[in-house]
């Protein structure tokens, strides 16, 4: 019987949850129905989902920034049907391909002149913890100092960077020399921990991955001047913030930075294959690479395959002939210029922030009596929940996904491709504001929702707790 994986995806799409349930993550499955994110997607284009009966969603997520240019984007998948027509030689290991060489050259022609050598990879924790090695074989030092609520990716050097215990817990001990965190914009707890001149490397994500922080002072660009003070790598985590994410192709760029390394993945592809890059000086990746025998002393398998080199010169090719950094731009300062117009009428909304169309919408207690004593019987549980409210009602009444920024943060994270346009605009900010409307009737529905989110965190702590220790 020949594959036909048509006839498959056809027979079986809506096993998708029973699937995963049964063999992969059941307690990501239990935490989607909870929240109300079960849904079923069938097909994707652009800025939009559709289910299996064909309704529309805007997707203001984005597969956390891997979209940028749109789902399913018609130039990229002629890039990937022209690769496997072709029936080019993939991975050979032993030689040089032409794809890798064209990509890296197309990167160097978008970045500052200093950045200058390409390493290819498959995902931006591997692109960390790629530029971390580059960075102690540069310099010969050991540390790493990173900012607070720094989000850098999940296996253990690149989590070592990050201090949120929600991710940390379990995983211990991390790497040695990897828990400096020093808070945004503390240009002096900064200077105390580089003085020792011991750190390799500081990692700055310009706009947070997680709350979208960003620097409200000189702060990045003092950093640099210690960095250089102190003979510290600056390395720019670009992985969320860069090919056009912020309004300008790479994040650093708002700051005029001249970062010694920088990493890159999520929308590198376009979205179809796994690709992460690291781009840094010469005289940095040759401290790595030093010698003949020394030639493939940090490599791996897949990081320069034909299909994710071919998608990612088309990727860029469509973030250039659609000025699709631009557009982030103009949209992002309209949709953050619109939201920040609701907050005279919903007190629930107390900062908009980011850069371009990497936006973070964060709530506070609000001013009327009632909805004071109902947030602070929420927050009594967890401080996510508002936002989770809020996202789960964007999703199921106004069909627009998007999510909350992460762990105890009452942060709703905005990350729409890049290709949009006013009318998805206005479509996000007139259903946020009908979902804060509903929001200000206590007790009412929203709240309810609020109340089966604090039964199941209960429901789910109590069975964490009860569940015994694995032996071997």
């Amino acid at each position: 019987m020949a594959f036909d994986l048509k006839e498959i995806i056809a027979a079986r799409l809506g096993e998708n949850y029973q699937l995963h349930e049964r063999h992969v993550n059941p307690t990501l499955v239990q935490a989607q129905r909870v929240i109300g994110f079960d849904k079923v997607y069938a097909r994707a284009e652009g800025a939009y989902l559709y289910d299996m009966d064909n309704q529309p969603y805007l997707d203001f997520l984005s597969g956390y920034s891997v979209f940028n240019i749109g789902r399913n984007h018609p130039v990229v998948k002629q890039a990937i049907r022209d690769v496997l027509d072709l029936d080019l030689p993939n991975m050979v290991q032993m030689d040089c391909s032409l794809l890798s060489g064209l990509l890296a050259e197309a990167l160097t022609k978008r970045t500052p002149s200093h950045l200058n050598a390409v390493f290819f990879c498959n995902s931006g924790t591997e692109a960390m913890e790629g530029a971390l090695k580059f960075a102690r074989a540069a310099t010969g030092r050991k540390r790493a100092v990173s900012l607070a609520s720094a989000f850098h990716g999940l296996s253990l050097g690149s989590l070592s960077l990050m201090g949120c215990e929600s991710f940390t817990e379990g995983f211990g001990p991390l790497m040695e020399g990897f828990d400096a965190r020093v808070p945004l914009d503390d240009i002096e707890a900064l200077d105390r921990q580089l003085g020792s001149r011991d750190v390799a490397a500081l990692v700055i994500e310009t706009v947070q991955g997680k709350g979208c922080q960003t620097s409200k002072t000189d702060f990045f660009i003092r950093a640099q001047e210690l960095c250089r003070k102190y003979g510290t790598l600056l390395i720019s985590d670009e992985v969320q913030t860069g090919l056009g994410r912020t309004g300008k192709m790479f994040g650093f760029q708002h700051w005029n930075l001249e970062p010694d390394i920088i990493t890159l993945a999520k929308t590198l592809s376009g979205g179809y294959v796994p690709c992460g890059a690291i781009v840094t000086r010469r005289e940095i990746y040759q401290k790595t690479f030093s010698r003949m025998d020394r030639c493939v002393v940090h490599s791996t398998t897949f990081g320069r395959n034909n299909l994710a080199m071919a998608c990612g010169l088309a990727a860029l090719e469509v973030i250039d002939s659609e000025k699709l950094v631009a557009n982030s731009a103009k949209m992002g300062a309209l949709l953050m210029e619109k939201v920040n117009e609701l907050r005279a009428k919903h007190s629930f909304i107390k900062e908009v922030r980011g850069r371009g169309l990497m936006v973070g919408i964060e709530f506070h207690e609000p001013h009327e009596f009632k909805l004071k004593m109902a947030w602070k019987l929420l927050h009594k549980i967890d401080k996510v929940l508002f936002a989770q409210m809020v996202v789960t009602q964007m999703l199921s009444k106004h069909r627009i996904l998007t999510q909350v920024a992460g762990h105890a943060m009452d942060v709703m994270k905005i990350l729409p491709p890049l290709i949009i346009g006013e009318k998805e605009v206005d479509m996000f900010v007139n259903a946020l504001d009908d979902v804060l409307t509903e929001c200000r009737k206590f007790p009412g529905p929203m709240w309810e929702l609020g109340n089966n989110f604090v039964k199941a965190a209960l429901g789910s702590k109590r069975i964490a707790e009860a569940r015994p220790a694995v032996s071997a």
